[in-house]
């Protein structure tokens, strides 16, 4: 016997009536205890039949939008060795709960309720860069609205892994990231949102404590999906937080140091190099140099992939002291007196002496001519020219000869003769002396001559080099200071 066709229709549409029906979210309604307080009333309502376990959705083809939101309260260290960022942050997150609803004519007029945390469902969102359990203080309450909207505010210590480029130290700006995604839930559970717009996210300074050594420069936020082997997706929402040294006290305990004993350095080439005070004032600024050195050693940061270029410039100064101390010995050696010094030799006086000192302008005067040395054979003609005049001096019988004048003296005794003699090759011997001493210290002014061109050509060298390097570093400096 067929059945009539309007009860065939509602044979048909009576399971989607139905399912249409279970598919409304579930609101609590008045009670008709009204003699509790009504916050009472409602969160009994609410959890009377509530399951945290289960994702509270009344279609679970429909993924929870979790909408999270990040605030950079204070960065609390940077630890370049161990490449850790520790920071403290408030983060916000809310969430729909569809079996979280009300209505607020029912409870007094109750539009949000605090409820327990570990009450109902939270979504497993956490951050990727985790090393380390902060001290974060506990929050044991979430809000709840009254159109199932829940808000999630805490306070996070956050320590988290960072790739720290120190090579810029002391203005270096480091950027780390705080990645939130599900741990469990893949997208079609759990999507995440930002709460806020980027550009307020990014701009956002309300709440940091900027007394610190970093900067805070921004936050940038960055959604993204990523998949494990090819398999479903995630949802992760990155921030990227980027702050920047402040690199005044660095500046101040690092560089002027060193800038003052380099300054230093470059006024001792005013010392005269014959004097030996130019050894001893630069292996005095060698050593105090390497002292420095040691005591800011634990101020530099250290990681094993890299070395700041703060640690290449206090090398680079120790390698110019050591040149500069080179050069002084260098000079001071060409210029001790010896007594068996040699002469300049031509081509280092023509070198030295004319070219080099006309193209530095230190208009060198020209050489006075040496007093000749007298050759052997002057040497016996002067010596048989004394012993004539001694013997014409001393010859009796010539004295007893010549003729003696009215009044004239009488002639001198033989011993005075020969006290004469001796005389004479006693003069004849401190001249000789004296020839070869003044010698000498021709050759002694020649050698310093040369030594003075030589010490301004290394010196202007050295002056350029530093200058050279030290507009390098402070243009690079600005650059990454600036940038």
């Amino acid at each position: 016997m067929l059945l009539p066709l309007p009860k065939v229709l509602l044979a048909l549409l009576l399971p989607t009536f139905l399912a249409v029906g279970g598919a409304r979210p579930k609101v609590c309604s008045r009670d008709h205890n009204t003699t509790l307080p009504a916050l009472l009333r409602l969160s009994s309502c609410l959890l009377a039949n509530y399951n945290k376990g289960v994702r509270p959705v009344q279609d679970w083809r429909k993924p929870t939008t979790v909408f999270i939101d990040v605030m950079v309260y204070s960065i609390i260290n940077v630890d370049e060795k161990n490449q850790v960022l520790t920071t403290y942050i408030w983060y916000r997150q809310c969430w729909k709960d569809e079996l979280l609803q009300w209505d607020p004519e029912d409870f007094d007029n109750v539009t949000k309720l605090s409820i327990p945390t570990d009450s109902i469902w939270v979504p497993d969102i956490l951050i990727n860069e985790f090393v380390d359990v902060g001290k974060s203080p506990y929050i044991p309450y979430v809000y709840v609205q009254q159109d199932g909207d829940i808000h999630n505010y805490k306070p996070l210590q956050v320590v988290t892994a960072c790739s720290l480029d120190i090579y810029n130290f002391p203005f270096d700006v480091q950027n780390c990231s705080l990645t939130f995604t599900s741990w469990l839930h893949t997208i079609q559970d759990i999507n995440i949102s930002l709460w806020r717009n980027p550009e307020k996210v990014k701009y956002d300074k309300s709440v940091f404590m900027n007394q610190g050594e970093w900067e805070l420069l921004g936050v940038l936020p960055q959604f993204q999906q990523f998949s494990i082997e090819g398999s479903e997706y995630y949802a992760e929402m990155k921030f990227h937080v980027v702050i920047r040294r402040r690199p005044l006290f660095y500046a101040v305990s690092l560089l002027l140091p060193s800038i003052f004993l380099m300054v230093m350095d470059i006024v001792g080439f005013y010392l005269p190099p014959e004097s030996g005070e130019r050894v001893s004032f630069k292996i005095t600024l060698l050593l105090g140099y390497s002292v420095f050195l040691i005591i800011v050693s634990d101020t530099l940061p250290a990681t094993a992939i890299g070395t700041p270029l703060i640690g290449v410039y206090f090398v680079v100064c120790m390698a110019l002291l050591v040149i500069s101390l080179a050069e002084t010995i260098l000079i001071v050696r060409l210029v001790h007196k010896q007594d068996l010094q040699q002469p300049v030799p031509p081509w280092l006086r023509r070198l030295v002496l004319q070219r080099l000192a006309t193209l530095l302008c230190l208009g060198e005067r020209p050489t006075s001519p040496r007093l000749s040395v007298p050759t052997p054979a002057a040497k016996m003609d002067e010596g048989s020219a004394v012993g004539n005049h001694c013997s014409s001096l001393a010859g009796p019988r010539d004295l007893e000869k010549t003729p003696r004048g009215l009044g004239s003296p009488p002639p001198p005794p033989r011993d005075a003769s020969l006290a004469v003699r001796g005389l004479l090759q006693e003069l004849s011997t401190i001249r000789h002396f004296l020839e070869k001493r003044d010698e000498s210290r021709e050759v002694a002014r020649d050698w310093l001559r040369v030594g003075s061109v030589l010490d301004r050509l290394l010196f202007r060298i050295y002056l350029l080099a530093v200058l050279a390097y030290s507009i390098t570093l402070v243009t690079l400096w600005s650059i990454w200071q600036y940038s």
